[in-house]
């Protein structure tokens, strides 16, 4: 921590280096970018990214949708035992995590939990992508007897009973919830959750500053951009090939990959990750091409439509975005690496035999020396908001009326 807020105070300091532009790196100090390593910069921006409502969800990009998820997502009551909530796991304090290794609501699971920002400009979601929209995942946490341990019964009693959130529903939906169907006042609290979970997105970072000022040719700015960290992100899209996966303005590709993490769950048996999350999202009545999908065009389903299970997605897992990544540790899909330095140390000393066999391998060790290292993270850091949130707290809406 003391290291990371080093590094970040660089960019809070202003430190004025020399324009990465120049043409001998050994001029200097001054490192320079070739033409073909500025347009692969370029393409990790601009930040924020573009978005649009999800048509799938009726309510995606509605405040009074969103205002509701927001209570659901601190409400105890929605959990079986009045206990716990989403927030249990995803605290806003903690970068939308919990900082464990693996998250506890009513129990462990078996999965290092994943924080929700950004989460809006996914097309998979979990670590296996056993989900095809952002509310059809809000609900697993719901009924997962580990996680909030409800039914649909539990949940939609909850709305039907309380008047605030009765209220709020109906100014969400336009009607109150049905009396009779609990799945699908299930699912559209999942709509509400979803609805809420698409407002939080991080805040621009030096990495993102620097870019845009090398797309506009402006040196004064662009030498703002530390030394140690235009060295890292030289690697970044070089030597280490990490925009290979890590890609685009959110710097994932949102695809899944075996990269030799181990697959055993703690408690013994086997998480075969992209390949059960296929298998359960075909099987799910909540996946795009189910009935609740809100778009009749099922215009986002035609991945849903197409995807196959084969055996080469065995212990393949989703690429993180590395937006605020400084932030969430542990990590990995079962928390097994505790810091960014042993994440380095991890691809930089990789072990190609526990890499599948079948299919294209693109990962190699990188064989990192020490300096290198350090420049690789401090580069990674600077995808950190240096303007962190300040709201961690349930929110105080006036009574709905």
């Amino acid at each position: 921590m003391i290291r990371r807020l080093g590094v970040l105070a660089l960019f809070a300091g202003g430190a004025c280096l020399p324009w990465l532009g120049a043409a001998d790196d050994n001029a200097g100090g001054m490192l320079s970018f070739t033409p073909a390593e500025i347009r692969a910069i370029l393409k990790h921006g601009p930040w924020p990214m573009q978005w649009s409502p999800d048509p799938s969800n009726r309510v995606s990009g509605k405040r009074e949708a969103a205002e509701l998820g927001e209570l659901l997502f601190f409400e105890t009551r929605l959990s079986g035992t009045g206990k716990v909530a989403c927030v249990s796991c995803h605290m806003p304090d903690r970068g939308w995590t919990d900082g464990l290794k693996r998250g506890v609501a009513l129990a462990e699971v078996d999965r290092n939990t994943p924080p929700i920002m950004n989460v809006r400009y996914s097309r998979w979601f979990g670590w296996d992508g056993g989900s095809d929209s952002l509310w059809a995942q809000s609900i697993k946490p719901i009924v997962d007897a580990r996680e909030l341990g409800a039914s649909p019964q539990h949940a939609a009693t909850l709305i039907r009973a309380d008047a605030d959130l009765s209220c709020r529903y109906r100014k969400a939906f336009g009607q109150p919830p049905s009396a009779t169907d609990d799945e699908a006042v299930l699912a559209d609290l999942a709509k509400a959750l979803a609805a809420f979970a698409e407002t939080q997105t991080s805040n621009r970072t030096p990495f993102d500053d620097f870019r845009d000022a090398l797309a506009r040719g402006d040196e004064q700015a662009a030498s703002q951009y530390p030394e140690p960290v235009r060295r890292g992100l030289k690697i970044f899209i070089g030597k280490g090939g990490c925009n290979t996966c890590h890609m685009g303005p959110n710097f994932t590709s949102g695809e899944f990959h075996n990269v030799g993490i181990h697959y055993f769950k703690a408690g013994g048996g086997v998480d075969s990750g992209r390949y059960d999350g296929i298998r359960n999202l075909l099987a799910s009545r909540f996946n795009l091409l189910g009935p609740y999908n809100d778009d009749r065009a099922r215009s986002t389903a035609t991945p849903t439509r197409h995807v196959e299970l084969t055996q080469r997605n065995f212990g393949e897992f989703r690429v993180p975005s590395l937006r605020e990544v400084a932030f969430s540790g542990p990590y990995m899909h079962n928390g097994e690496i505790p810091t960014l330095r042993e994440v380095m140390r991890y691809y930089s000393e990789l072990n190609e035999e526990r890499l599948h066999q079948d299919g294209e391998r693109i990962l190699r060790p990188l064989k990192l020396s020490a300096q290198e290292t350090d420049d690789l993270i401090a580069f990674v850091e600077s995808l950190t908001s240096l303007r962190r949130p300040t709201w961690v707290g349930k929110p105080d809406l006036p009574p709905c009326k």
